[in-house]
This record gives C-alpha cells, sequence and structure tokens, in this order.
C-alpha cells in the first residue's frame, strides 16, 4: 500500500475517532513506512494525536526488511514528527531487544511495547496448531531488561499468546 493508498485507507476510521472524546487514536502491527506515514498524514488531516506501532520479525527488522529505527526517522522526517509517539507490538522482548539502540535519537521516541509470549517468529505462529503462551516470569523478566535500558517504556502489554498472567508479572516484575 502506498502513503497516499494509506491516507485513504485509514482516513474514515481516524475521523471517525477524530469525531469522538477519544484522546488519539493508535495503529498496530505495521509492517512498513508508506503505510505508517499515510496513516500520520490521515490523523494529522483530522487534527487528532496518533500512536505508530511497528512488528518487527526475529532479526528486529520490520517484515519490509527496514530497520526499526530507520522506519521511525522516516516517518518523522516525511511527517514532520507528527506521531505522538511509536511502539513495538506483535513480537516477542527478545526480537524486539537487537532493533533498540539506547544511544540513538529515535529510541527516545519509543514508548511502548505490546509484546508476543510466544519466541516463535511469525511465520511459526501461522502455522503453529496450538498457541505458544511462553512462559510469564521470564516474560515479564525481558521486559525488566527493556525498560532498565529504556525507562521511557510506559506503555507495557500483551500481544499474542498473552493473557492475565504475563500482565501481572510484568506488572508485579516493574514495580518492586
Amino acid at each position: 500500500m502506498s502513503r497516499e493508498e494509506a491516507r485513504d485507507y485509514h482516513s474514515t476510521q481516524i475521523r471517525t475517532f477524530a469525531g469522538t472524546h477519544a484522546d488519539l487514536v493508535t495503529a498496530m502491527t505495521l509492517t512498513n513506512v508508506p503505510e505508517a506515514t499515510g496513516i500520520a498524514d490521515a490523523a494529522r488531516e483530522a487534527n487528532v494525536p496518533v500512536v505508530l506501532s511497528f512488528t518487527v520479525e526475529t532479526d528486529g527488522r520490520l517484515p519490509s526488511g527496514d530497520a526499526l529505527g530507520d522506519a521511525i526517522e522516516a516517518v518523522d522526517r516525511d511527517t514532520n514528527g507528527y506521531p505522538a509517539y511509536y511502539m513495538v507490538n506483535c513480537a516477542h522482548p527478545t526480537h524486539i531487544a537487537p532493533a533498540l539502540d539506547p544511544e540513538a535519537e529515535w529510541a527516545e521516541r519509543l514508548r511502548g511495547i505490546r509484546a508476543n509470549a510466544s519466541k516463535l517468529s511469525q511465520a511459526e505462529l501461522d502455522e503453529a496448531e496450538v498457541l505458544d503462551r511462553g512462559d510469564p516470569a521470564e516474560f515479564a523478566d525481558d521486559h525488566r531488561r527493556l525498560r532498565a535500558r529504556f525507562p521511557q517504556l510506559t506503555v507495557l502489554g500483551g500481544c499474542c499468546g498473552t493473557d492475565h498472567r504475563h500482565i501481572d508479572a510484568i506488572s508485579r516484575t516493574l514495580s518492586g
């Protein structure tokens, strides 16, 4: 999908939310820069803040092959920094960690992680007959390590395979 196609496709939903008391709109599991940029354009046109959440593969890169930092920098450059902040979702914390550079300026724009419980790749999860729920304690410890390197990560949650046990473990681990 091109930037223009993404703007057109997502603008109806974004305008609908903009007409409510919603504080912002969030687009999750984005796989490429043109779609993310088009969503930011649609949000700007509707005058509503937007959060963009990319997904990464096991190597920490977007399915498009772009590095996470390059994607964030490209969207910010092409939209004059319009997104309120960025997130990563639908990937295990150990897949996200290699994509993160605490010294990079773009890393400050990353505020949230909504991770998968499973360490399986997207392709392996798609083929799995049983959902891999991972280990909640290990999952929480992975979040603790990420948060220690990136204290600006304040929006945390679970994606594929997570349940209340994972969220409870994250909460207990991060609250001390």
